[in-house]
């Protein structure tokens, strides 16, 4: 069974003749009938009756017909979304990321899909894996990079990239070993994501990590953005955790680190919504976010 065949007998259903769906396709007649013949012979039924002068479609010809449009309909679909990922002349690319991700990638992604493609527009939203994760779900956004663990129903799920985090204290005598989970619950406490609290991941692998050792994590203070708990930290006010990687390059080099006990590690992750068609703009825009965590490592 090929396309052609399809298109073929979809032309002469809707014409109601073997000459009249020919000429529809601009086609001779008998290029048309032999394709409908071959195409019943594989299928091992008639598709097409005599009644009158025109040809009717037989019981198995009424159940091929919405299958076979489908069908066409999903090549059609698959054609121009090559043809459109080629173009790029416009559309938007559609990307979630969780909320510090503009300290690893987002400024140098952006700056090379836009040269890349100068015609689309480029729209890319978070502040929390979870917060991405319920717009890829919902439709609201086409994919995103986050932060595991997250709620994943209904979700594509792709592990990218994998980060350590640690301690990060203004006073070098609160990093002189490894922290452990009953040191950070006894520890003056700067946590981020204020407003997810509970579904942030990295809350959420701290709060479980202490209820198996049967402490609690309560944070003295509580801010929205990373950089917020660093000018903290960076204040004495309190000490926070984050990725050492980033210190330095943000102008908080000055702080101290020490690795948490044991490790903890940020599993970054590619979503989209589970059988989702990405537009062309979203899928070249994430195609070029794999490669640049590709050079990254899965390990920074």
């Amino acid at each position: 069974m090929t396309l052609q065949q399809l298109r073929y007998f979809l032309a002469a259903a809707d014409a109601g003749s073997f000459s009249g769906g020919a000429a529809a396709l601009q086609l001779a007649q008998p290029s048309l009938s032999d394709q409908i013949r071959r195409l019943e012979a594989e299928l091992g039924v008639d598709l097409f009756a005599r009644a009158g002068r025109r040809l009717a479609l037989t019981e198995a010809g009424r159940q091929l017909r919405p299958h076979a449009e489908r069908t066409l309909a999903a090549a059609e679909e698959a054609a121009a979304s090559v043809q459109d990922v080629r173009r790029l002349q416009g559309g938007t690319a559609s990307f979630g990321t969780f909320g510090s991700a503009h300290h690893y990638l987002l400024g140098d992604l952006v700056e090379d899909f836009r040269r890349r493609h100068p015609d689309v527009r480029v729209r890319v939203v978070g502040q929390n894996s979870a917060e991405v994760a319920d717009a890829v779900r919902e439709g609201r956004l086409e994919a995103g990079l986050i932060a595991l663990p997250v709620d994943d129903r209904g979700l594509e799920v792709r592990s990218a990239l994998r980060e350590e985090n640690h301690y990060v204290s203004a006073d070098p005598a609160h990093t002189r070993r490894p922290i452990t989970i009953e040191a950070l619950a006894a520890a003056p406490l700067i946590l981020y994501d204020a407003r997810w609290g509970p579904v942030d991941p990295l809350r959420r692998q701290l709060a479980e990590r202490a209820q198996h050792a049967g402490v609690r994590i309560d944070p003295q203070i509580e801010v929205e953005y990373l950089t917020a708990a660093l000018d903290l930290t960076a204040r004495g006010l309190g000490d926070t955790v984050a990725a050492p990687t980033i210190l330095a390059p943000r102008g908080y080099g000055h702080l101290h680190s020490v690795a948490l006990a044991p490790p903890l590690y940020d599993t970054f992750a590619f979503i989209t919504r589970r059988n989702a068609h990405l537009s062309p703009a979203t899928r070249a825009f994430m195609a070029l976010a794999e490669r640049r965590v590709a050079v990254i490592g899965p390990d920074v």
